[in-house]
């Protein structure tokens, strides 16, 4: 197995950062397999998806509301509505699991694999990736 630990600077930003070329580089001439994806944290989830051409604020814009940051949560501390955050792994799981084939990830067109992040309260998150051999 081969694993690497990512450190993405998220800033104050809720939003979506692209892991692909992390992914890619990660697997890179290493044959057929697994790529495991996972982020350790109870407050953001890692998806694949397209990136851009208007997708990440509709899917910002989607999770506000399926999640809307009021202040009817139980969960309250940290920033206006953030016990939404703590639902996200519903709809957004901390890891996903890509097929490889001769060293490369088998994604779709148009397909990237991102960090979710809704949370501005951490502006620092950790991304563990796992290649498994077949």
């Amino acid at each position: 197995m081969k694993t690497q630990e990512l450190t993405v600077q998220t800033g104050r930003h809720r939003g979506l950062h692209d892991l692909t070329a992390d992914c890619e580089r990660l697997v890179a001439g290493e044959g057929d397999g697994l790529l495991v994806v996972f982020v350790p944290h109870a407050t953001a989830g890692v998806v694949v998806m397209e990136l851009g051409a208007g997708s990440d604020a509709d899917l910002m814009a989607a999770l506000d509301r399926l999640l809307p940051r009021g202040a009817d949560w139980a969960h309250r501390h940290g920033s206006p509505g953030h016990g939404a955050d703590h639902v996200l792994p519903l709809l957004a799981p901390p890891s996903l699991t890509v097929p490889v084939a001769g060293g490369r990830l088998r994604l779709g067109a148009w397909q990237s694999i991102a960090l979710l992040d809704p949370n501005p309260d951490n502006s620092v998150r950790t991304v563990l990736l796992t290649f498994a051999p077949a």
